[in-house]
């Protein structure tokens, strides 16, 4: 965090000094996303909260399996207000419950690749068996400037209109929760989305950008940009990219 602040300095003092663009990029197979939906007032959280944690060792982490953290509101007034939780992460996983994605909205919830997955409840890993072949997508970010993103589909999506969403994520946070079913523990937590905005068309040359996303006051240690994205009316990705920033 202090380096991402430190940078940005830099460049506000020091006409003409820029970071390098970071280029982040998927493979042309389907990458897996997987979702969170997870809050500091859930008892039930944490132990799903880690398990999703851990999987910043993962071999395929980035390359063919991204997982997000997404922080619901609506145990905010039994007792504990969750620091990251937004109405509109909330109301994300009930667009899922009213497509049919879900069979019910609750906490700890799964959804990968816009499906219900309940394969944690049973212990089991996320099935990442090869995608489908659906295309390139492209990160191009200059850091406290902007994300520009680019997609090179094959044949069967070629003229599909589509929608990107831009998610910053924090690692290593830590929060005291002093109410609710979690009180008196601290949580520990990664992959928690901090921001989430989309675009809903392409630009004109044929690709979206995103102005660089507010970093909330945090502690995080670490932190990613996410890209994926899905047809206009369904929350299920088509594609997805992502990487560590510097």
């Amino acid at each position: 965090m202090f380096r991402l602040l430190l940078a940005g300095l830099l460049m506000a003092l020091v006409p003409g000094l820029q970071a390098e663009p970071l280029t982040l990029e998927s493979p042309v197979e389907r990458v897996n996303l997987l979702e969170l939906y997870t809050s500091h007032g859930c008892s039930s959280c944490p132990p799903a909260d880690a398990w999703l944690r851990g999987l910043e060792e993962h071999p395929g982490l980035w390359r063919r399996l991204i997982p997000i953290a997404f922080h619901v509101d609506y145990w905010d007034d039994l007792g504990w207000p969750d620091r990251f939780a937004t109405a509109t992460y909330t109301q994300r996983q009930r667009d899922y419950r009213r497509s049919g994605a879900l069979q019910s909205v609750y906490t700890p919830g799964f959804v990968l690749n816009g499906r219900e997955w309940r394969g944690w409840f049973r212990r089991h890993q996320p099935d990442l068996q090869s995608q489908a072949k659906v295309g390139r997508l492209t990160l191009r970010v200059e850091s406290g400037q902007g994300v520009k993103v680019r997609f090179a589909p094959t044949s069967q999506l070629e003229g599909v209109a589509l929608q990107a969403n831009l998610a910053l994520l924090g690692f290593g946070l830590s929060t005291p929760v002093g109410g609710g079913e979690n009180r008196g523990h601290t949580l520990k937590e990664g992959f928690v989305v901090l921001s989430h905005n989309h675009a809903d068309a392409l630009g004109d040359d044929n690709g979206w950008r995103f102005d660089w996303p507010d970093i909330p006051a945090t502690e995080a240690s670490k932190l990613a940009l996410v890209v994926w994205l899905n047809h206009p009316g369904s929350a299920e990705p088509v594609q997805a990219a992502g990487g560590w920033l510097p």
